[in-house]
């Protein structure tokens, strides 16, 4: 909403723009004043550059700016801004403003510390020092506040040059700023100080990279975009952006002090804009000044001190409305919003004169287009919008319509609410979301604090009665909120019956508002505040809320119950804004001493102010009354201790304010009398007549309502090729495969218009991938091409024999492979091949420790440990003493790997972290060859990842190909997506984590930093994350599918952390541990919560473990017992399929079948679920060890989870649960707009 602020009378707003910059008596601010910086303070630097930004400054102390409380960390930059989040990339350069990011701006613009020209320095300070320093610049700019802040984060730019781009400006040579930003910060409240030193501004504006030209700095702060679902820029001020407003900067002063200026920009009065303090320099009182300047200005008064007036206008021409705010604000604390005019519409320019002036009495300047101003407030104002591109914010029970102004969304017959959102009428609704609390309970100092509480509440619409239940409040809270019966009663006002002509907060707000509301006791000291923040329906169709108390409450005595009387409220409506106020009394009655028991009335007072959006462009809506009475009944409060749950029901009407006659309230539909079904609507009649209507999607009286099972009563409802689904009150359609809806809401079939492309489809005649390469011409067109190594014309090629001749040295051996070949030094040669000299090779670390424990004699000493090398003399990796018998891992070094030695007679499944040797010749494509159509076992050997064709359950032996070359990894494990045909997997040589398309094209690797040794990895299709384990860094993590949003899940009680595979449907995770001394398989929800050991006994080395998504089995397979075993999660018998495995790595599942991987056999494996019997066996040609196996099926499993719609209503991660999920916030991007929630 943007507002022009206006009264009658003598007027305040001169007070907030002209001292901005009238320059006063007073000595200007030296350098040596500003507050002390340097890495002698504690400064952090920022990297010298251009367009820098630094990482996050985690704050110990949280920062409040507009109408957030909870700003944890910050990032600072280059060019004069303190940033709320993470700036993105593409508005590092200054632009239009304002950002898509909170921003404190005390010089935007684009600033270069590059080379030595300048330092950024910052840092937060909790000293003593500082924050008096902070607290007295405070108190001088608002003399009235007490404010004594425990933090301030400082920041400065010293002696920063301007960028000037490539034609730089003479005039701008040597030319330097410093200044200084402080942000101070109390429990309540932030305000934020600039400070600019005299001869600090020697510049004030920089070269643009956008527009390519000089243009002036800007002094601003700025809400970012807002909104979850339909997002828009918040609210911002400008307070200088020309040359002459920063050029007195230095000069003049908002607070008293020259170049020192001070604004309020976190507490409850900063919603809707930061504050600047009014205090003048002290003007010279022979100055006159000229009203004549200021035609344009309308005067107002300040007699009227119960409520200030404010006249809003619509954006772009709406028509204005009145409303009052109370009178407990005070006028320099109003929302000050520029207004928005008429394109033809213009007022004068806001020019400051040059000289001094006489203080004047404060007037309202009513701004529009500002083109050589002083200091204004700016507000944005967003250009016509139109349903032809935004008909997806209103509901989809909602029509759209264009106005002069802009569009509106209304819903359709049947439907209630403000069009954005609609339901059903009549139809029960669900209200879920969380409760955090800060609450002082009778007169003890420490606070009881609770987080992340589920709220949850029914709607009985048709009654108008709520049910809203609170579970986990601690029984030291849970009596003594009790009579707060209004915290679940907003709910029963957003669902109250409606009386004809008047409507529930539903109706107004389509449940999308922040309502915030102050409780007082009479008697008792200290206040409680609620907040509540409503997001509208989510994806399910619920309702989502979020609630914070904060403040004192009387103590109520256990056991205690309480009784409300029947209550009225009046709310008072305004363009945006909804206002109540009223006294109400509850009775507490004590439980019985002695045979007695005590009844005590009290008193609170409650007042609410309730914010939202609303359409302003259609001007023919009926206009709601301004009033309306919100009438409570049958109000019960209970609190169940041994629950810790607290439940509130309300009956609630709205209607018109009573004029002592009750007889308009005797309605059935008004009082809930009527007995129609909870799936019907109360249509009122005369007097007391009435009907019941069955809601949308139901049938029957009125008074029974059964669903409508649209499915059933009409076939073709859905159209063909599509299915149809039920659910209560409507039905849903979905294409069948291979068709998709058109615009017409028919189901189509998929046609690629495209040319083909033949070499991506596999339908080419080019010779097999190993031998040749198909070439895209473009168009229908290809080609085909012999690999290095081969001849012929693509369609048909033979190895060439390198050796014939020999390429390699004369004193090596040439050997020829398939499309390359090798070159060894001959005994007493060393080298690569292609040079050998005489002598031999030099000996490796392994070589030369087993030389030392030998001896020259070669004769091992009892007793002593020997290692094991390779024939390339690396250590092998698995090492075993030859007199104790035991065994244990090794890394690259030789060196024990904590947590792998086995008792004698078991062999540690080790990784070698060496990636085999790359011989010189003919490089190998490290392309994807594209996979055929159909269903494929995917493993991975040292160096490749093979592809195996399953017909049915059979493995196509014949058919084995490579799908991927990678000779300079050691991929370990695999992971297939079903929805993008990828294959992911860990190396543990890099480390890394890569993937790869199975349509073709080159593998990329996703993440490189902060890896151990990535082994397990699994990947919900769902929900579109990877997890993974790592069994160096000893923990569990998940991702996104590009290796973004990275979130620790686990990293306690794991020891060798190894398999791991998801649910997606059901939102489970499942993983093993091959601890040596406590082996075990644990499982969790996807967000890591409700961990738990699945199985513990009877375990050896629980290697691989696959979870098969249709028959709900859980497989693994143990080198330690050398098992095969199954169970079903939630079921507690086990299954032992096979016993007699030789060494079993890892495992995959498909349809009644398992295929393991083996070392000792270096083989895929099948084994038949259904006879317990090893079935296949496949060797593939090159006989070295097999690691992770998977299949990738030819199309995804049904089913879905929360997050597979809209990523579940998250703004980052959403991680899938039983039944729900939850929205988790990446370790590595705090301070990020990020929401996190269940």
């Amino acid at each position: 909403m943007l507002a022009a602020v206006r009264r009658s009378g003598a007027a305040w707003t001169r007070a907030l723009l002209l001292p901005l910059l009238l320059a006063g008596p007073g000595g200007c601010l030296r350098r040596q004043e500003l507050f002390p910086f340097g890495p002698g303070h504690g400064d952090l630097e920022l990297e010298a550059g251009d367009d820098q930004v630094s990482p996050a400054l985690e704050l110990r102390r949280a920062l409040r700016f507009f109408d957030k409380s909870d700003i944890k960390s910050v990032y600072i930059t280059t060019n004069g801004i303190i940033a709320m989040s993470e700036p993105p990339a593409k508005e590092s350069s200054p632009g239009v403003f304002p950002p898509t990011f909170g921003a404190v701006a005390p010089f935007l613009a684009d600033l270069d510390t590059t080379d030595g020209l300048g330092k950024v320095y910052y840092r937060e300070d909790v000293s003593p020092s500082v924050t008096q320093l902070a607290a007295e610049c405070v108190q001088r700019g608002f003399p009235e506040v007490s404010f004594q802040p425990s933090s301030a984060v400082v920041v400065t730019w010293e002696s920063v040059a301007p960028y000037q781009g490539p034609s730089k400006d003479p005039t701008q040579e040597g030319k330097r700023n410093t200044f200084q930003a402080v942000l101070a910060s109390s429990d309540s409240s932030s305000y934020a100080i600039f400070l600019y030193p005299e001869d600090g501004l020697q510049f004030d504006t920089t070269f643009s990279k956008k527009d390519e030209t000089q243009v002036p700095a800007v002094v601003a702060f700025s809400q970012g975009v807002q909104g979850f679902i339909w997002k828009s820029d918040g609210a911002y001020n400008i307070f200088a952006n020309d040359r002459e407003s920063i050029g007195n900067l230095a000069k003049s002063s908002n607070s008293g002090q020259q170049g020192v200026w001070v604004f309020e920009i976190g507490s409850p009065a900063t919603a809707s804009g930061v504050v600047p303090s009014d205090v003048s320099l002290g003007l010279d009182d022979g100055a006159e000044y000229d009203d004549e300047d200021y035609d344009s200005v309308t005067h107002v008064g300040l007699e009227d001190v119960g409520t200030t007036s404010l006249s809003y206008e619509a954006p772009r021409g709406g028509d204005p409305s009145t409303h009052s705010v109370p009178g407990v604000l005070s006028p320099r604390h109003l929302p000050t919003e520029r207004p928005a005019r008429p394109p033809t519409e213009r007022t004068r320019s806001f020019q400051l004169p040059g000289e001094r002036f006489r203080q004047q009495h404060p007037q309202v300047i009513d701004v529009d287009e500002v083109e050589e101003t002083g200091v204004v407030f700016s507000y944005n104002t967003d250009s016509r919008q139109t349903c032809a591109n935004n008909r997806h914010q209103c509901s989809v029970h909602a029509e759209c319509r264009d106005f002069a102004t802009g569009f509106c969304c209304s819903c359709v017959a049947g439907y209630t609410g403000n069009g954005r959102q609609c339901v059903a009428e009549g139809s029960p609704q669900r209200v879920n979301g969380k409760v955090k609390g800060r609450i002082l309970v009778g007169s003890s100092p420490d606070p009881i604090v609770f987080e992340n509480t589920d709220l949850h509440s029914y709607v009985v619409m048709n009654h108008g009665r709520s049910y809203t239940a609170i579970s986990t409040i601690p029984e030291t809270v849970g009596y003594s909120l009790l009579p707060l019966a209004p915290i679940g009663g907003i709910i029963g006002w957003m669902f109250a019956v409606e009386q004809d002509g008047f409507k529930n907060g539903f109706s107004i707000t389509g449940g999308e508002f922040t309502r915030l509301a102050e409780v007082t006791f009479v008697g008792h000291p200290g206040k409680l505040v609620i907040k509540q923040q409503f997001s509208g329906i989510d994806e399910h169709g619920h309702l989502t809320i979020n609630t914070e108390l904060e403040g004192h409450v009387p103590q109520i005595a256990f056991g205690s119950s309480v009784h409300i009387e029947p209550y009225t409220e009046l709310y008072h409506y305004s363009p945006g804004v909804i206002t109540s106020s009223s006294t109400r009394e509850y009775t507490v009655m004590e439980p019985e001493q002695d045979g007695a028991a005590s009844s005590t009335i009290y008193t609170y007072q409650w007042r609410q102010t309730i914010t939202f959006q609303e359409c302003t462009h259609d001007t023919s809506r009926s206009t709601l009354p301004n009033t309306q009475q919100l009438s409570v009944d049958s109000v019960f409060v209970l609190y169940n201790q041994e629950e810790r749950i607290l439940r509130y029901a309300l009956s609630n009407s709205i209607g018109p304010v009573r004029d002592g006659s009750p007889d308009a309230l005797q309605n059935p539909c008004y009082i809930g009398t009527h007995g129609c079904d909870t799936n019907a609507a109360c249509r009122p009649g005369p007097g007391v007549q009435f009907a019941c209507e069955c809601s949308i999607g139901f049938r029957g009286d009125g008074r029974t309502c059964s669903d409508i099972d649209e499915c059933s009563e009409q076939p073709s409802v859905c159209g063909s090729h599509a299915i149809c689904n039920n659910h209560p009150g409507t039905f849903r359609c979905e294409c069948v495969e291979g068709y998709r809806f058109s615009d017409e809401g028919t189901c189509v079939a998929v046609v690629d218009q495209r040319p083909i492309n033949y070499c991506t489809t596999g339908l080419h005649d080019c010779d097999i991938p190993q031998r040749a390469q198909c070439i895209y011409m473009g168009g229908s067109s290809y080609t085909c091409s012999c690999l290095p190594g081969f001849s012929g014309d693509g369609r048909a090629c033979q190895d060439v024999d390198e050796c014939q001749p020999s390429q390699c040295h004369p004193d090596a051996f040439c050997y020829n492979t398939p499309g390359s070949f090798t070159c060894q030094c001959r005994p007493g040669y060393r080298g690569d091949g292609f040079r050998c000299v005489p002598g031999e090779m030099e000996k490796t670390r392994c070589q030369l420790e087993r030389e030392h424990i030998l001896g020259a004699a070669g004769k091992q000493r009892p007793g002593l440990f020997v290692p094991e090398c390779d024939e390339l003399g690396h250590y092998l990796p698995t090492q075993c003493h030859g007199s104790t018998g035991h065994c244990w891992c090794v890394d690259r070094d030789g060196r024990e790997l904590e947590g792998t030695r086995t008792r004698p007679g078991m062999r540690p499944p080790c990784l070698s972290t060496v990636a085999p040797p790359i011989h010189q010749g003919p490089s190998v494509p490290t392309a994807v060859i594209p996979l055929p159509p159909g269903t494929h076992l995917l493993f991975a050997q040292t160096g490749k990842i093979e592809r195996l064709p399953l017909e049915g359950s059979s493995m196509q032996k014949t058919e084995a190909k490579t799908l991927l070359h990678a000779p300079d990894k050691v991929i370990i494990g695999l992971a297939f997506d079903c929805v993008d045909k990828m294959v992911y997997w860990t190396d543990i040589s890099e480390p890394s984590i890569g993937r790869a398309s199975l349509h073709g094209g080159e593998p990329t690797t996703i993440i490189r930093q902060d890896l151990g040794s990535p082994e397990g990895i699994a990947l919900d299709h769902l929900g579109r994350n990877i997890f993974w384990t790592d069994s160096h860094l000893d923990r569990i993590e998940v991702a996104k599918l590009d290796g973004t949003q990275r979130w620790v899940l686990f990293e306690t009680d794991l020891v060798n952390p190894r398999g791991i595979v998801t649910d997606s449907v059901r939102g489970n995770l499942y993983w093993t541990d091959w601890n040596r001394d406590s082996p075990k398989i644990e499982t969790s929800y996807m967000d890591g919560t409700n961990r738990r050991i699945l199985v513990q006994d009877d375990l050896g080395l629980p290697n691989g473990l696959t979870f098969d998504a249709y028959s709900a089995l859980l497989c693994w397979v143990d080198a330690g017992t050398s098992r095969v075993e199954c169970l079903k999660p939630g079921q507690p018998s086990r299954r032992k399929v096979l016993e007699g495995l030789q060494y079993p790595f890892a495992v995959t599942s498909y349809g009644k079948h398992l295929y393991y991987t083996d070392w000792k056999m270096n083989s895929v494996v099948s084994v038949d679920l259904a006879i317990s019997k090893e079935t296949d066996t496949f060797h593939p040609h090159k006989q070295t060890r097999l690691y992770g196996v998977t299949t990738a099926l030819s199309q995804c499993p049904q089913g879905h989870n929360y997050c597979s719609v809209n990523n579940g209503g998250c703004t980052h991660l959403c991680l899938a649960t039983p039944g729900s999920r939850t929205c988790r916030c990446p370790d590595n991007t705090l301070g990020v707009d990020c929401i996190e929630r269940k």
